[in-house]
């Protein structure tokens, strides 16, 4: 229901959102500001609404203040008085610059419905993957369907509710397999690089090797094994100082983002130990590939020249 929240100085226009007592309220919990979230009712009204910290700053209130509302329809205007119970903060503007949570028998009144009625009903899928596949199974079952009223169900999911903040994550996916594909070719340029210096540091070891009888393919092994060394060890020193930095985060949130921009205050973060190993393996085995062929060069380096190589 539209409605319009009021101070002895300001106003704002708000829409006011019915929920009942089975409303998931995990993910507001979470994003609390001040106060708490209410008991919500669906056989009657109790006059407590949970507004956003925008709204809170907008109208210069706080959790436990009352505030009058004002609901304009075909009877004229009606007033209704609520007590603010708590503040919470998503940094979703679109969400927290409109939603204000309230009882659903107190929305369904202000539009004159019976308790059978509502805007729409909210279904939250256990796994996000399969939310294709929810939408469709809907689709077929509730979409273009009329209920003893009249009205023509329809059916949206929230990537079509929400287009803006996907196409955003999409975004910040592909930067971040961006990010990936040129640190792997920095290294392998690094690597590529630091092998030729070896050999080139090591020629007369090698013509020697070669003069006592080492093949090529051993001599190619040996340095292939130290380079996965140099390699193996570079990796464990940045995995601890990468979760060095991730755990500080995560309990510090020392890092701060604009929450306008990006929807969060703090950079999250994740420790995810199968991305990690994957991550490192993926990496060993890449570094690894790419230094075969330059690791050819011994193969051209012959003993009596290298024994007055410097």
């Amino acid at each position: 229901k539209q409605g319009i929240l009021k101070t002895d100085n300001d106003f704002l226009g708000v829409m006011f959102k019915g929920v009942g007592p089975d409303f998931d309220t995990t993910f507001i919990h979470h994003n609390m500001v001040e106060g708490s979230i209410p008991k919500f009712s669906d056989k009657s009204s109790t006059n407590r609404i949970l507004i956003s910290n925008t709204m809170a700053q907008k109208l210069r209130v706080k959790a436990g203040d009352r505030i009058f509302a004002y609901f304009i329809g075909d009877g004229g205007v009606r007033t209704r008085r609520f007590n603010i119970a708590g503040i919470y903060q998503t940094n979703l503007s679109q969400y927290d610059k409109t939603t204000c949570f309230c009882d659903i028998y107190t929305a369904q009144k202000l539009n004159g419905w019976t308790e059978d009625l509502a805007t729409g009903a909210e279904l939250t899928v256990n796994n996000f993957d399969s939310l294709r596949h929810t939408a469709d199974i809907l689709t077929q079952r509730v979409n273009r369907t009329q209920d003893q009223y009249g009205n023509t169900y329809s059916s949206k999911t929230i990537r079509e509710l929400s287009p803006q903040i996907f196409s955003w994550l999409d975004l910040l996916d592909l930067n971040v397999w961006i990010i990936l594909a040129i640190m792997t070719a920095v290294a392998v340029v690094t690597m590529i690089s630091g092998l030729l210096i070896i050999i080139l540091e090591r020629t007369t070891m090698i013509g020697i090797l070669k003069a006592l009888g080492a093949r090529n393919s051993t001599v190619r092994h040996t340095f292939l094994w130290f380079a996965a060394f140099i390699i193996g060890k570079g990796l464990i020193i940045g995995d601890v100082i990468a979760l060095a930095i991730i755990i500080l985060q995560k309990t510090t949130g020392i890092v701060k983002l604009d929450p306008v921009t990006y929807y969060v205050d703090t950079v999250p973060v994740e420790i995810n130990w199968l991305f990690i190993i994957a991550l490192n393996i993926a990496t060993l085995l890449i570094a690894m590939f790419v230094l075969i062929a330059p690791s050819y060069l011994i193969s051209h380096i012959h003993p009596a020249k290298s024994m007055r190589y410097e």
